[in-house]
Formats: structure tokens, C-alpha cells, sequence
């Protein structure tokens, strides 16, 4: 559900409800009915949620599985060798 998917993003940052809620500008109690899913974000807020935190919002709604790594600003050659690793890590997977 969302609110695990944005709970699991949060701690995956290292963050507290606080640290996030004062990251997007919002309240503790906010991001705590998100993560319990008492209520859903506005489109605004989900779209901001979503570029916080490098990932679509179709992922946040759990409408699409994969997730992405933030590559911008990385040469060719980075993105090279991080597409190396991920495909070796799909490998060893196998």
C-alpha cells in the first residue's frame, strides 16, 4: 500500500517523520496518516513525494513495480558502469 511504500522510502533515507515532513513543507501528523494509510496525499504533494524521492508517482501507488536510480548529472562512462553492476547482480540472482 502506499503508506508502506512511503514508509519504506523514508527509512531508507535515514529519515524520521519529522525529517521528511520538514523536507516537503508539511507536518509530522501528515506523513503519519500517509504512512497509516489514514489519508492520501493531494496530486500536488504526491507528484513532490515522488521527485523527493527519485521515483514515480505510479510507483508510490504501487502502479508500477520497478524503480529507478537517479543517474542524472553522472558521464556516460558512470552510467556505464552502474548498468555493469545491476546486470551483474541480475546475473548472480539466477
Amino acid at each position: 500500500m502506499f503508506g508502506e511504500r512511503i514508509k519504506k522510502l523514508r527509512k531508507s533515507y535515514g529519515l524520521t517523520q519529522v525529517g521528511l515532513a520538514d523536507k516537503l513543507g508539511v507536518t509530522k501528523q501528515a506523513v503519519s496518516n500517509w504512512e497509516n494509510n489514514n489519508i492520501l496525499p493531494s496530486i500536488d504533494m504526491l507528484t513532490r513525494i515522488a521527485a523527493f524521492f527519485s521515483v514515480s508517482s505510479d510507483f508510490l501507488l504501487e502502479l508500477d513495480s520497478r524503480q529507478f536510480i537517479e543517474v542524472d548529472g553522472l558521464s556516460p562512462e558512470k552510467r556505464s558502469h552502474i548498468q555493469q553492476l545491476v546486470n551483474d547482480i541480475r546475473r548472480l540472482k539466477k
